[in-house]
């Protein structure tokens, strides 16, 4: 399995990103994939995930609105769409998976990183102000 994050960039204030994950390996589409992201001396935190099973789910009240995620299964891509970017949204973002999430939702499925087997190495968004 293979998970490879692109799209970061610097913007100012108030600009949108389109950060990429795209998958390989994937031997069952009964996969999870979330995006965490991480800033300087801050612990890594949930930002969002998917499935086929569940849907979308947002971590936050802050990321609602601003953030959607969507995904080009022809690409086995997953997408976070990233608008009305503040310089706290500054962080290395991470996509992260894992096979077969549990049957009853939970947001904590797509949140908890202790759930997250398989991860990217990382992009780098700067929103300055």
């Amino acid at each position: 399995v293979q998970l490879v994050e692109s799209g970061g960039g610097s913007v100012e204030t108030g600009g949108s990103l389109r950060l990429s994950c795209a998958t390989s390996g994937f031997t069952s589409d009964d996969v999870a994939v979330a995006w965490f992201r991480q800033a300087p001396g801050k612990e890594r935190e949930p930002v969002s995930g998917t499935s086929k099973k569940h849907g979308n789910t947002y971590c936050d009240d802050s990321f609602q609105g601003r953030f959607r995620l969507s995904d080009d299964s022809a690409k086995n891509t997953v997408y976070l769409q990233m608008t009305d970017l503040k310089p706290e949204d500054s962080a290395v973002y991470y996509c992260a998976a894992y096979f077969n999430p549990p049957r009853f939702y939970r947001p904590a499925y797509y949140c908890d990183i202790s759930y997250m087997i398989y991860w990217g190495k990382g992009t780098l968004v700067t929103v300055s102000s």
